[in-house]
């Protein structure tokens, strides 16, 4: 469904955008943002996973630098934005490699910059927006009154605050689980090509960097109305 229809009760109320794991995938990315119609009072929710796998990390992190220019944006931290920052450490190096980490470095290599896993760490460097980006802009969740934003998920009788990292960057287990009942959890994370839409849950992680999948989805809450992204002609002349 696509949400760009200007109707008197849509500009009254503010909405909540949330998008699901993004993965370098730029063009579907930049497709999905225009098919919707954001007012200055919205808020975007970007759920983590934004690098890796995809061809196009660097032009993804560019241009959500820029989205938060002009609107107000919530950037949760992934378990592979995880990974990077422990990279550019010099911690956990083949981990982000083999985890599309690779890509990542090609991406940046294609625009000038040298974070290769040859180089040393101390040595590796890409635009201080970006760095700044993801030593200071992620958040590893975002609540309100309503929701809970995150990346993986969460443990079961655990205040937000206490929650460990396993949970929220690499939890496979909350889109199983039926006993929670409490705020609305939005997550990623776990690929379906199916959205799950549950009462207390929804996952939009549609695997947008996989072939098998390949839609991008976010979610316009409070209405739970979900608009998706596939491939761009872009993305197939690439």
């Amino acid at each position: 469904m696509v949400v760009n229809i200007k109707d008197e009760k849509d500009l009254i109320m503010s909405n909540t955008y949330a998008f699901g794991d993004v993965h370098g995938e730029y063009f579907k990315l930049k497709y999905l943002i225009d098919k919707i119609y954001i007012k200055n009072e919205d808020t975007l929710v970007f759920l983590g996973d934004y690098i890796d796998r995809g061809k196009y990390t660097f032009e993804v992190i560019d241009y959500l630098i820029k989205l938060d220019e002009k609107y107000n944006c919530v950037f949760v931290k992934g378990n592979h934005e995880a990974m990077l920052i422990d990279f550019l450490a010099g911690i956990y190096e083949k981990l982000f490699f083999i985890n599309g980490g690779s890509d990542t470095i090609k991406s940046y290599k294609e625009q000038g910059w040298d974070i290769d896993i040859k180089t040393k760490y101390h040595m590796r460097k890409m635009p201080y927006s970006h760095l700044k980006f993801f030593e200071k802009k992620l958040v590893n969740y975002y609540e309100t009154e309503e929701y809970i934003f995150v990346h993986a998920g969460i443990a079961p009788n655990t205040l937000l605050k206490n929650m460990p990292d396993k949970y929220l960057f690499w939890d496979r287990n909350f889109i199983h689980d039926t006993s929670y009942k409490g705020k609305l959890v939005v997550f990623g994370h776990t690929p379906n090509k199916k959205i799950l839409n549950e009462k207390y849950k929804i996952c939009i992680d549609t695997g947008g960097c996989f072939d098998s999948m390949g839609n991008l989805t976010c979610v316009k809450l409070p209405e739970r109305t979900f608009i998706s992204q596939g491939c761009t002609l872009e993305d197939l002349d690439d």
